[in-house]
């Protein structure tokens, strides 16, 4: 399923050691990573307990690895059960994403161990270059309930984490990432997954979950001792729910287990991210890796792509002879923007319909003339809904959503990742891609492998936004270049970004219907490069952009998918400098927090021979006034080495041919 199987060794992966091994005697097994650098220490007795090194250094320990099944009594799944069987394998493949983010080529290399218990259960490891994960496997008849899974992750020395604090498990997942020691965190204190660690050492941890389906997902939260140690952390089964609002469908009531599932599975992938500095971070696609397989035979319409958005400009058009708002005529003029531009997608948010009923259509808005419009324009329509309508509307909706020609979905406010909520959004994403709709999740928990099997979830969001400006001072240049070593580490994030009103932090004020950005014009550029989304937003008005040719040369050509990616500089939450490539184009961009900084380009990446870089560059005056940048053209070759000057809060971008 869109893999390249290069060397299987063992007996094509598939070699049985029955019976008792040397190390076994102790009930400790090792597992090292293809290039040797990593490896993994499993102890079984007397209880499951893993240790991450590289060379000498311990980077975590993970202990209290528990998985609960209820019964009478209850059955723990800890290690207690002396392995029957443990399988190496070794797997080195290469995977070809249908939508390709960092690369269209992703080497699948890893060494894999897995111990077969005698009560029905195993766990299964795997150790990669750059990371390592595990997860329980049960080989169990009919259903089981889990009542609880628990781990403690334990870090060395002093560590600090970017702790992405939760208030509750009703949450959007929009966090911002402070920078805290570990040990200072407390058993109240919760965060969303990623949670990135950096050892005293410098060496980068990151912790997430993959393949999560049919189950909930997973936090982290502190540990009252004052020790650096993170603690899993699950939303038990909804049992009783509250509508409040016509969306937010609130848990009056838990269960006291986590999921009812199948008795023989897999459960999701614990996965841990290394990174020996900071730039390699930006690099790492594990997640994606340790996703499911492709499950569609047919993905020739899923066709990425930038969209035209209304929601957060809130339809400001200006310079037009019809009034703006939620009706016929802006839309038209969306779309007339979106072709003239090459831009594949317009967005219909929230407004068209009745938030209740998808088929109760505004009477401003003529939706099959809008939607013959954008047809003639060969420009695609995605229509908003709250998830809750859509739910109790799925079947019709999406065959009328299909015959009517709409190319996508774009569902809300979800807001939670118990068992029952990560159901629908398999279910939503099965049965959109039966009938041929692109999925952008919003209100959305953090990505976790669903995007491989179904790639007509192009994105979501589960990020702290651009939209964040429209009522709090929180997105500020330093977030901005700490969110590709957080939320992005889990996969794409629907940021939203392309303002065009930009101004820098002290001169910043939040204004619903007149939204700005902090930072500069080039910061916001060069979003387009840093941040990875195959459905990429042009948050603001048409109105702006019309007036801006010089910044619309760059969003109109900018890839939305990559086939190669190389970071070249960076440090979590002060700046970004990475190239990416897509066919025989090249696209370099830097972005900084609150500080002006001065950061070297080589171009050694590139072929020989002379190559026109297209550069747009803070201006003389960006650090007073936000929207002053230059645009210029340089010739550069592999020799090259440009001195980038960047404003506070400011960017850069070059784009590169032949």
């Amino acid at each position: 399923m869109r893999a390249t199987l290069l060397v299987i060794l063992l007996a094509s992966g598939l070699a049985l050691f029955p019976g008792v091994r040397a190390e076994e005697t102790a009930g400790r097994f090792t597992l090292s990573s293809p290039d040797g650098n990593l490896t993994l220490r499993v102890e079984t007795s007397p209880a499951l307990a893993l240790r991450l090194v590289r060379g000498s250094e311990t980077l975590l320990e993970v202990d209290r690895i528990v998985l609960t099944l209820a019964g009478e009594p209850d059955r723990v799944l800890d290690g207690r059960h002396r392995p029957l069987q443990e399988t190496r394998r070794e797997h080195r493949a290469v995977v070809r994403p249908v939508v390709p983010e960092k690369r269209s080529v992703i080497p699948d290399e890893y060494n894999e161990l897995e111990l077969l218990f005698g009560d029905g259960y195993g766990l299964v490891c795997r150790v990669y270059d750059d990371g390592a994960a595990w997860r329980f496997v049960t080989h169990l008849s009919g259903e089981v309930t889990v009542r609880a899974e628990t781990a403690a992750y334990r870090f060395p020395g002093d560590p600090v984490a970017w702790f992405g604090e939760e208030e509750s498990f009703m949450t959007h997942s929009e966090r911002a990432y402070p920078r805290r020691p570990v040990k200072s965190l407390t058993a109240g204190q919760m965060a969303c997954l990623p949670v990135l660690v950096r050892l005293d050492s410098g060496t980068l941890v990151a912790v997430t979950e993959a393949d999560l389906a049919d189950y909930p997902g997973m936090y982290l939260g502190g540990d009252d001792e004052a020790a650096a140690v993170l603690h899993a952390r699950f939303p038990a089964y909804p049992l009783k729910e509250e509508l409040r609002r016509d969306r937010d469908l609130a848990v009056t009531e838990r269960a006291g287990y986590l999921a009812v599932t199948a008795g023989q599975r897999s459960f999701p992938w614990r996965a841990v991210l290394v990174a020996a500095t900071d730039r390699q971070l930006l690099e790492n696609d594990l997640v994606y890796r340790l996703a499911p397989d492709l499950e569609l035979s047919d993905t020739a319409w899923i066709r990425p792509g930038k969209v035209a958005w209304d929601w957060w400009n809130a339809n400001n058009l200006f310079g037009v002879d019809f009034e703006a708002g939620i009706n016929t005529a802006t839309y038209c003029h969306y779309i007339d923007f979106a072709a003239h531009h090459g831009i594949g997608y317009i967005i219909l948010d929230e407004g068209w319909s009745d938030t209740t009923d998808l088929f109760r259509i505004n009477p401003e808005v003529d939706l099959p003339a809008v939607l013959r419009h954008a047809r003639s324009q060969n420009v695609g329509v995605i229509l908003w809904c709250v998830w809750l309508t859509l739910e109790r509307q799925m079947d019709k909706a999406l065959a009328a959503f299909e015959e009517w020609g709409v190319k996508g979905i774009k569902v809300d406010f979800m807001q939670r990742d118990d068992q029952k909520m990560v159901n629908f959004y398999w279910e939503c994403a099965r049965q959109a891609a039966a009938h041929h709709l692109l999925v952008d999740f919003h209100g959305a928990y953090k990505p976790a492998g669903l995007r491989r099997a179904y790639p007509n979830v192009l994105t979501r969001e589960g990020v702290r936004g651009l939209e964040w400006n429209k009522w709090s001072r929180d997105v500020t240049p330093a977030h901005d270049v700490t969110l590709p070593f957080t939320r992005m580490l889990a996969g794409p994030m629907d940021y939203t970004p392309g303002a065009m009103l930009n101004v820098q932090e002290k001169e910043f004020a939040p204004i619903f219907r007149v939204p700005m950005s902090q930072g500069t014009r080039c910061h916001q550029l060069a979003m387009y490069v840093v941040f990875e989304s195959p459905l990429q937003m042009l948050a603001d008005s048409p109105s702006h952009y019309w007036r801006e040719p010089e910044a619309m040369e760059l969003l109109a050509a900018v890839p939305t998918t990559w086939d190669e990616t190389r970071a070249l500089d960076a440090r979590v939450g002060e700046y970004v400098l990475l190239a990416r490539r897509k066919g025989e184009e090249w696209y370099v961009a830097a972005m900084t927090d609150g500080s002006a900084r001065t950061l070297d380009v080589s171009f050694d990446f590139l072929e020989e021979g002379p190559w026109r870089a297209d550069i747009w560059q803070d201006g003389v005056n960006a650090h007073r006034y936000g929207r002053d940048f230059v645009r210029r053209p340089q010739q550069v070759d592999a020799a090259t080495t440009l001195t980038v000057r960047l404003a506070p809060g400011g960017g850069w971008v070059a784009r590169l041919r032949r």
